[in-house]
């Protein structure tokens, strides 16, 4: 991969507010040809920069109120505890986010639900039920103060 430079810079702070923008008013914007623009969007495609180009939802609009962020702690620390409880949460459709980090809890994730009952049927099926959860800690988000998955681009 090659070092991003000024342009590339500029190319992926527009994109990631808004990865609709047309050709034309990216390379007003950046200072270079549509095609320049796009040849530079494409490398850094190839290249894994730009993981993907998604379109970011509404919960609210999509009746799914509750986002609770959860914290896991296991009780055996062993490569295959972890991946399997790994694979779990990735294939988990209620999950947006999860990370292995460190301090009390070995997992953070966050999670949106229809109901508090699905998060209970959730806690049952992923964490009640597997005997490597020794306790977990939820926490129910009651006001969404900033929510954004861009990356500062210096």
């Amino acid at each position: 991969m090659k070092n991003l430079d000024s342009f590339d810079r500029k190319i992926l702070k527009i994109v990631q507010s808004n990865n609709r923008v047309t050709s034309e008013k990216l390379a007003k914007d950046v200072g270079l040809s549509s095609s320049a623009c796009q040849r530079r969007l494409n490398s850094m495609r190839k290249d894994g920069v730009i993981k993907k180009d998604v379109s970011v939802l509404d919960r609210n609009k999509l009746n799914r109120k509750i986002t609770i962020v959860v914290q896991i702690l296991s009780d055996f620390e062993s490569t295959e505890h972890d991946n399997k409880f790994k694979k779990a949460m990735q294939k988990a459709p209620e999950v947006m986010q999860c990370y292995y980090v460190t301090g009390d809890y070995d997992y953070v994730l966050t999670a949106t639900f229809e109901e508090m009952g699905d998060y209970e049927e959730f806690t049952k099926k992923y964490f009640l039920e597997d005997p490597n959860i020794k306790r977990f800690n939820s926490m129910v988000v009651m006001n969404q103060v900033k929510e954004n998955s861009t990356i500062p681009i210096n």
